[in-house]
């Protein structure tokens, strides 16, 4: 990465006050650029979920997965439900998407309930065996009595394939048959999955981010608090293939402490820890057991830090002083938080981090753990809240007495509670894939890259101010 003048300013950056300029390429299409990553963590696309209680979960992890990225399950989950969250996950079909079952005898109301929880949208109606009948969606519910049963409104499955099918080949079918939705089922005829036509086209486009026996990846997190070691071990023993070491002021001595910890149970999985804004705070985590440095302090949607205390680094900076750190250790970074384009993660990825951390903008999708509810004009949307809000805090410290948790409550920071309200065209969190996919992808064929590392390399940014950022953003409704 280079800046255009030759020199960088001397004022630190946002992503919004950089822009990248077009080199002579070579690369002729989006289809040529590699995005996998290089940091150990096995992900095929530069993207981590933020490990927040109302973004990862296991929709989330599975999905994410599928499409090459990684989920951080966050560290209030308890060890006992993350095992069975990385279970689950390690169990999911690495193409084919988890269906959303009921029977005959289930009531409409039930399949309106579980609609949300899906970006496929629809329920399969299956016989006492498991084996499809039907399928229900939205449209198919629409002025029926909410306790009609399904068996009354369900149309009948009318593609179905074996799990081994090609998904070029699944595609073609819905394609000729018109349908929405293929079923997947097993040698028995059971249901197994569903795939819609575009899923069939991202099973051919992304590469899954999977371990060694071919299983979804995924990660969680531990806090710097308590018998760190012990909680560590746990979570590895649950399976996950990324140990992360997390609070929100990472530059301090119980961190160090706590990856010292984390390295005396001899993890064999890359540890990330975090967070921090300076080369400094980077090389001490590294120096401590780091493989990967969270960077970010106060970028977020959902975080009053910088408002609160006034501690804080413009992101495009700190990611770019920290990433030079790492990278002279033979390690590497997360860019964590401000993300809130697909601009930014080119940015973050031109500035040298590894993969670019999402937090409330994958909040407002079917895939994220919330309800999905409806505001007074009928839009839905999912509540998303920062890990160091008094809502996130209170149920951390559940376990502690009255007392305690009285007196940390009186210091949380953070928005409790905020509107993540659903794309209409993008509903999902792979739609937002495709969308930052599209734009990391073009970046890379600009500047003439083919993988990550050669576009950190190859990179050249200008400075702009607040009126080139307005310029360059579309006008839809006209002048």
């Amino acid at each position: 990465m280079r800046f255009l003048e030759g020199h960088r300013p001397a004022n630190d950056l946002t992503y919004d006050d950089v822009f990248l300029l077009p080199n002579r390429s070579d690369v002729e299409s989006r289809f040529d650029v590699d995005l996998s990553t290089v940091d150990g963590t096995g992900t095929t696309i530069p993207i981590v979920v933020a490990n927040m209680t109302a973004v990862a979960g296991r929709r989330m992890a599975e999905t994410m997965a599928r499409r090459g990225g990684l989920v951080v399950l966050p560290q209030d989950v308890d060890a006992a439900a993350v095992t069975d969250i990385v279970a689950w996950v390690k169990d999911r079909h690495t193409v084919w998407d988890t269906p959303l079952v009921l029977t005959g005898g289930d009531a409409v109301a039930d399949a309106l309930n579980l609609l949300g929880k899906r970006a496929h949208g629809a329920v399969v109606v299956v016989d006492g065996d498991g084996r499809p009948v039907g399928v229900v969606d939205e449209a198919a519910c629409s002025g029926v009595d909410r306790f009609a049963r399904l068996a009354e409104v369900a149309e009948p499955a009318l593609v179905t394939c074996p799990l081994d099918t090609p998904a070029r080949e699944v595609f073609e079918k819905l394609h000729d048959h018109g349908g929405r939705l293929a079923l997947g089922v097993d040698a028995d005829g059971r249901l197994a999955g569903v795939l819609t036509e575009v899923g069939a086209l991202r099973a051919e486009i992304y590469q899954p981010a999977v371990d060694a026996e071919g299983k979804l990846r995924v990660a969680a997190a531990v806090g710097v608090n308590g018998d760190v070691a012990a909680k560590a071990e746990a979570v590895l023993a649950a399976g996950v293939d990324v140990l992360v070491v997390d609070t929100a002021h990472g530059h301090q001595e119980k961190m160090i402490a706590a990856l010292k910890a984390v390295r005396s149970v001899s993890p064999a999985v890359p540890v990330v820890a975090g967070n921090v804004v300076t080369a400094e705070g980077t090389r001490d985590l590294i120096q401590a057991g780091a493989d990967v440095v969270k960077v970010g302090v106060g970028p977020g949607a959902m975080c009053t830090t910088r408002m609160m205390t006034g501690v804080g680094r413009p992101q495009f900076s700190a990611v770019a002083d920290c990433a030079a750190a790492a990278r002279e250790l033979g390690k590497h970074v997360w860019a964590d938080g401000g993300i809130r384009h697909p601009r930014d993660v080119a940015l973050a990825l031109a500035a040298g981090a590894s993969a670019a951390m999402v937090g409330s903008w994958f909040a407002g999708t079917h895939e994220s753990p919330g309800d999905l509810r409806y505001d007074e004009h009928g839009r839905p949307y999912k509540e998303s809240f920062g890990m160091a809000s008094k809502r996130a805090v209170g149920a951390r410290t559940r376990t502690d007495n009255v007392f305690e948790r009285a007196r940390k409550a009186l210091f949380e920071e953070g928005i409790s509670s905020s509107k993540m309200l659903l794309d209409p065209a993008r509903p999902g969190v792979e739609d937002l894939l495709d969308s930052i996919g599209s734009g990391v992808r073009s970046a890379f064929t600009y500047a003439g890259a083919r993988n990550i590392e050669e576009f950190h390399q190859r990179a050249v940014l200008g400075v702009q101010s607040a009126a080139g950022f307005a310029e360059g953003r579309p006008l839809p409704t006209g002048w």
